[in-house]
C-alpha cells in the first residue's frame, strides 16, 4: 500500500512507522488513521519484522486528533451512533493493534505525545524519549475521556494513585517525571534519539523471536491472571520453546563461543 500521511520503513529486522504531517503536528486525521491501521497490519505479516518502532516526523510526536472543521478530518463528529464506530475503527483500532502485535514495540518520543497521541504512546511496549519529550492527556479539559485506551493504560503504567492524577487533572507529565515513574524507559539528548532507540530496537531484534514473542503474551495476560494461570501458560510456552531450532542455536553457539544466529523457528 502507498501511504501519504505515515512513512513505513523496513532496515533488517525493525520495522519503524513515522506519523508524517509536521505542518500539523502530526494530528490524527482520518486518512492517517486508517494508514496506521494498514501499516501495522503489513508488518503484523511480515515474519522478517522483530521489532516495531512509532515515531513523529518533526518536533512533535503527535498533538493528538485533527480538530480542524470541527472534527470531521479526524471523525469526531456526527451523531453517537456515527462517532462510536468512528472511534472503534480508527483510534481504537490502532491502539488495539500497537498493543496486541505479537512484535515488541517502541515509541521513540521526539517530543509532546497528547490526547490520542499519549494512548499510542503508552499502548507501546517501550517508550524512549528526548529531554523535549512530553505527555498530556487532556481530554479532561475539553470534557471528554480518552477515547483510544488512557484509561486502561495509564493506570498500568503508572500505577492507580498517579495514572488517575493524570487522567483527572490533564497536566503534562514531563520527561523527568515520566522517566522516574517508569513511563519512559530512559531520556536521551535529541540528538541521539535515534541511535539510542534503534540500538535497543537492535538488541531486542537479536533475541530469538519466538522468546520474545512468546514472552510478552504472557507479560500482558499475567495483567489480568493469577500466578497459577501465568505459570500453566510458561509451562505450555516453555515447552515449545524448548523444542524449537532458535532454543539448539542459542545453546551450541553458547558452547562454541559464538554469536547465534536466530531464524524464529
Amino acid at each position: 500500500m502507498d501511504f501519504e500521511t505515515v512513512i513505513l520503513k523496513k532496515e533488517g529486522h525493525i520495522a519503524t512507522i513515522t506519523m508524517n504531517r509536521p505542518e500539523m503536528m502530526n494530528a490524527l486525521n482520518t486518512q492517517m488513521l486508517q494508514e496506521m491501521v494498514a501499516a501495522i497490519d503489513e508488518i503484523a505479516c511480515n515474519d522478517d519484522v522483530r521489532v516495531v518502532v512509532l515515531t513523529g516526523a518533526g518536533r512533535i510526536f503527535c498533538s493528538g486528533a485533527d480538530i480542524s472543521e470541527g472534527g470531521k478530518a479526524s471523525g469526531l463528529s456526527g451523531t453517537p451512533v456515527e462517532m462510536h464506530h468512528n472511534l472503534r475503527n480508527s483510534y481504537q483500532k490502532v491502539a488495539l493493534r500497537l498493543q496486541r502485535l505479537d512484535k515488541p514495540t517502541i515509541a521513540m518520543v521526539n517530543g509532546a505525545a497528547v490526547g490520542a497521541g499519549c494512548d499510542f504512546a503508552f499502548a507501546c511496549d517501550m517508550r524512549v524519549g528526548s529531554e523535549k519529550a512530553r505527555f498530556r492527556n487532556g481530554f479532561v479539559r475539553v470534557g471528554l475521556i480518552p477515547g483510544g485506551g488512557g484509561t486502561w493504560l495509564y493506570t498500568r503504567l503508572m500505577g492507580l494513585g498517579r495514572g488517575l492524577e493524570f487522567l483527572f487533572t490533564g497536566d503534562f507529565l514531563e520527561a523527568e517525571e515520566a522517566e522516574h515513574i517508569g513511563v519512559l524507559n530512559k531520556i536521551v539528548p535529541a540528538d541521539d534519539l535515534e541511535r539510542e532507540t534503534m540500538e535497543l530496537a537492535q538488541k531486542i531484534a537479536n533475541n530469538p523471536p519466538l522468546a520474545v514473542q512468546m514472552s510478552k503474551m504472557m507479560a500482558y495476560k499475567a495483567l489480568d491472571s493469577d500466578l497459577e494461570a501465568a505459570l500453566e501458560q510458561a509451562a505450555a510456552c516453555q515447552a515449545l520453546a524448548l523444542s524449537s531450532e532458535d532454543h539448539r542455536e542459542g545453546v551450541n553457539a553458547f558452547i562454541e563461543k559464538r554469536e547465534a544466529q536466530f531464524k524464529g523457528r
